[in-house]
């Protein structure tokens, strides 16, 4: 009865092992159709991939004194 158990364990783990995937996701692999895309669309933005608009500069608001207990 033993034996047989540890068998059936044996057998179990050597199947769950075995059907382990392997495969890397999709942002492992470099894929070059979208590499191309990618640089072909950099190249119609005209060099400037961040727009260059002058933001307003915001102060942060001041906190709230904490009461000590």
């Amino acid at each position: 009865m033993k034996r047989s158990l540890m068998i059936g364990l044996a057998l179990a783990a050597l199947c769950g092992t075995s059907t382990l995937a392997y495969a890397r996701p999709p942002t492992v692999v470099p894929s070059p159709g979208y590499d191309r895309r990618l640089q072909e669309s950099r190249s119609q933005l005209g060099g400037s991939a961040t727009p260059t608009a002058d933001a307003p500069v915001i102060k942060p608001k001041r906190a709230k004194k904490k009461h000590a207990n």
